[in-house]
């Protein structure tokens, strides 16, 4: 496993030709209330155009008691950006990351968000590929926790209203790649409401080379308390059985003595669309929740299978090229 301070170190390298995106997002959840922040340092670089690099910082505010999402992204020269010694340790615009907190501030459209964040990363990063993936070619888009489960604390101001954060549960995460995957869902819980020890990461997830697509791939990690399971290798990726049915997913993984079985969903209205620059060129439409609801059951040989549930307090990303999701683009 590695360090958090050589999982979280930046590939970016500036005047490179060969494309790239590296993102450091950090999100959290107010414990019993569906309230949730997502935050995104970001670099990007498109193929054979280095010149054209930026620094670009994103920020989501989900309010599900408001029904209300307020979704910015603003976009820096590189000049105006700056990588330093630490893992991370970023500047973005007026923007700032370092291992232990995160402040700045994003606008436009008649709206703003404003943080000033301090956080604590008490767990060992998780993967969610092999560890024997990460410097090889394959595939082009890397993804891991640097620190699953951090707590939060500080504030927020949405649209000049303060929101005070105090312990909030989540992570850190980085990724990293030439090209985003073609089409993946996403999802993590940094807590179930009846257990905020158990972290979960999964994708479903599809690969193109050229005219080709692979089959659909599933990776399934997490914690319960000291024990881990990572049913994450190719043959169980292809082997996982997964459904998307519009904002609903449900994953079934079973190895040797192990069986997990997801369900996710979210209603529309609790999605940002969101556009991502792909490296190669073209857009890609991530839709972004973070107030989806998970039940997970987890069995292992001779036990009776382990249930936790969350009802609004998970992550839960589409990544997609159609248009006729019905999910406002907001950024």
């Amino acid at each position: 496993m590695p360090s958090r301070a050589d999982a979280n170190r930046c590939r970016f390298v500036p005047g490179n030709r060969a494309g790239h995106y590296e993102s450091y997002f950090l999100r959290a959840n107010d414990a019993g209330r569906a309230r949730a922040f997502w935050i995104r340092y970001t670099f990007f670089s498109p193929a054979g155009r280095p010149r054209l690099a930026v620094g670009e910082v994103w920020a989501v505010w989900f309010d599900g008691e408001q029904r209300r999402i307020v979704a910015l992204k603003n976009q820096f020269a590189l000049a105006d950006c700056a990588i330093g010694s630490g893992a991370p340790d970023l500047l973005i615009g007026h923007t700032h990351l370092s291992a232990t907190c995160l402040a700045g501030s994003a606008s436009g459209s008649g709206h703003s968000i404003a943080w000033a964040l301090g956080y604590t990363a008490p767990r060992a990063p998780l993967l969610l590929l092999p560890a024997s993936m990460y410097d090889g070619r394959f595939p082009q888009a890397k993804a891991l926790v640097a620190a699953p489960g951090a707590l939060f604390s500080g504030e927020l101001e949405v649209d000049g209203d303060t929101v005070a954060v105090r312990q909030w549960r989540g992570s850190q995460n980085h990724n990293w790649g030439s090209r985003h995957t073609d089409t993946y869902a996403w999802g993590q819980v940094a807590g179930f409401d009846d257990a905020p020890g158990v972290f979960l990461e999964c994708s479903t997830a599809r690969l193109r080379w050229g005219p080709l697509r692979s089959p659909q791939m599933s990776l399934v990690v997490l914690r319960i308390g000291t024990l881990e399971l990572s049913l994450n290798s190719i043959t169980q990726a292809l082997r996982t059985r997964a459904r998307i049915d519009g904002f609903s997913w449900d994953i079934d993984a079973r190895a040797d003595g192990v069986r997990v079985e997801i369900r996710i969903d979210a209603p529309r209205e609790a999605f940002a669309g969101l556009h991502y620059p792909n490296p190669p060129g073209g857009l890609k439409t991530c839709l972004n929740s973070k107030l989806a609801a998970y039940s997970m059951s987890v069995t292992l040989r001779g036990e009776a299978p382990r249930r936790f549930h969350s009802r609004h307090g998970a992550a839960f990303d589409i990544l997609t090229d159609r248009t006729d999701h019905g999910v406002a683009i907001l950024a």
